[in-house]
């Protein structure tokens, strides 16, 4: 992980029907994911943003049946592939 405040693309977030994640986004000329994940109660939670991840991997993330485990089993262990940024 990275702290970088570099100038990040300003992704346009959706509201996803996920148990632990909240919005997800993608920027495709930048190949950037943004994943917001749940917050306590009525706080957002947390936006990361990940590095390398192209549009055909953003609609496989997208269409999976489940965000969370396909997050954790195919994104999250990636750090290497996929280097990511804390933005909030």
């Amino acid at each position: 992980m990275t702290t970088e405040t570099q100038a990040l693309p300003d992704i346009t977030m959706s509201p996803v029907v996920s148990s632990q994640l909240a919005a997800i986004g993608h920027c495709p000329a930048t190949n950037r994911l943004a994943v917001q994940f749940k917050g306590k109660g009525d706080t957002p939670g947390s936006v990361y943003h990940y590095s390398d991840f192209d549009a055909a991997a953003f609609e496989a993330f997208r269409l999976a049946a489940s965000l969370g485990s396909y997050f954790k089993k195919y994104i999250k262990p990636c750090a290497d592939r996929f280097p990511f940024v804390k933005i909030s």
